[in-house]
């Protein structure tokens, strides 16, 4: 028997819900806090497994943690240990954050290779340019990122070949450490790197310009505990928006930031979908016929390659052609395959998917194949006719809290239920 989630499609969402704190942030500031020469304490922390899992490797490394009702304790001082272990490391992606913090409380640090959603290629190469840059000796035997802190060990111009989080992030919480200024050119935009660097400033460092494409740092401060609240997730309300809109519904999302959904707006305003917001809300209104449009994933502020997959499943039932571009992962699709068990209508070429619109998609048993394909599973089953089963929704839990019960706030059939797993297809 496995754990599924069971939706009753067809019913539109009505209500209002509120978004939890940032994944994407959370993953990164928690790290953050080890360099700090005294407690933090970190609020507003989704309840999802990627944080239980960091709160974890941090008390392995000698860290004292305490995790309740969205705040994190984190008093780093008796951390001594520098390489996490690898049962933990390759249950997340953000594992890697260690890397740069390690270096700047012990001086070494000796992480096994990340792990997370099997969505293609995901080098860590520019993250190795970026701390090589500053100085540091890097060696990846072994599946390990071995690294250590030398006496070159400074500030510098340091140029990303490509404008990765990752690479931001880690070259970030390196370079804060390390003596001097550091520039990084062509520095990612996204909203969780502005709130990272948020918090490293509210620890005494000194970081501009984070949320352009060029960041400047002036290293080498010494950094002290914060207490600090992490931003609301961006990608959690924008797939609450598609759900809202896929399932004609209302829904009003309290706690969200307007201006990181203005590239979803856009398409859901071009799609005929109302969408008003204010301060902190948004409402989403889907009435009468949606039209077909096409999506190209950019990096920040364009449109986040994490809802590719629930825009797609929502497409899947809008009359005439649509089209979908994944610009930023070379394997992001292998989800359509689910969704054509359920009647969907989907050509994949290379990393464009052409959508052609179906009356109704049909209730089946499906599988979650990655964090963000479990959220185009729920997007689907939701319109579908019938009742559908999900397998694999811990790669759900690990992104999205609760989002069964936000689901029934705004009046979906939504249960979790012990299933046989015969009745899956084998994927």
């Amino acid at each position: 028997m496995i754990e599924t989630l069971c939706i009753q499609g067809g019913t539109r969402l009505r209500g209002e819900v509120s978004v939890s704190g940032g994944k994407n942030a959370a993953v990164a500031i928690i790290p953050a806090a080890v360099l700090a020469d005294s407690p933090s304490t970190i609020e507003n922390l989704p309840d999802i497994d990627d944080v239980y899992c960091l709160r974890d490797m941090l008390k392995w490394l000698g860290a004292d943690v305490e995790f309740k009702d969205g705040v994190m304790y984190i008093d780093p001082r008796g951390i001594t240990k520098d390489n996490p272990p690898v049962d933990l490391v390759s249950k997340m992606r953000a594992s890697y954050y260690l890397v740069p913090v390690l270096l700047g409380r012990l001086g070494s640090a000796n992480v096994p290779m990340p792990g997370g959603c099997n969505i293609g290629k995901r080098p860590i190469d520019y993250t190795i340019k970026g701390l090589t840059s500053l100085g540091v000796d890097v060696d990846l035997a072994g599946d390990v990122i071995s690294a250590r802190v030398t006496d070159n060990f400074k500030g510098t111009e340091i140029f990303l070949d490509f404008p990765s989080v990752g690479a931001t992030i880690n070259t970030m919480l390196a370079a804060v450490c390390a003596e001097g200024n550091t520039t990084i050119h062509n520095a990612a935009r996204e909203p969780h790197i502005v709130d990272t660097a948020n918090f490293l400033s509210s620890m005494g460092a000194w970081v501009k310009g984070a949320g352009t494409d060029v960041i400047r740092i002036r290293g080498g401060r010494p950094l002290h505990g914060s207490n600090y609240a992490v931003i609301p997730d961006q990608i959690e309300t924008g797939t609450l928006m598609i759900a809202a809109a896929a399932t004609h519904g209302d829904v009003t999302i309290h706690g969200a930031i307007p201006t990181h959904m203005e590239s979803l707006t856009a398409k859901l305003l071009e799609m005929g979908v109302h969408v008003t917001d204010s301060d902190d809300l948004i409402r989403v209104r889907s009435e009468g016929i949606l039209r077909p449009i096409s999506v190209k994933t950019q990096v920040y502020p364009g449109f986040p390659t994490d809802l590719q997959q629930p825009m797609t499943a929502m497409l899947a039932t809008v009359a005439g052609e649509s089209s979908v571009n994944e610009t930023v992962f070379e394997s992001r699709f292998k989800y359509v395959e689910e969704l054509k068990r359920m009647g969907a209508d989907i050509d994949v070429d290379n990393r464009i998917a052409r959508i052609h619109g179906v009356k109704r998609l049909t209730a089946s048993s499906i599988t979650a194949t990655d964090l963000r394909a479990g959220a185009a599973m729920i997007v689907a089953s939701l319109i579908a006719e019938g009742e559908s089963s999900i397998r694999g929704i811990h790669y759900i839990l690990r992104g999205y809290e609760r989002i069964d019960e936000k689901l029934r706030l705004l009046g979906a059939d939504v249960r979790r239920r012990l299933v046989d797993e015969n009745m899956f297809p084998n994927v």
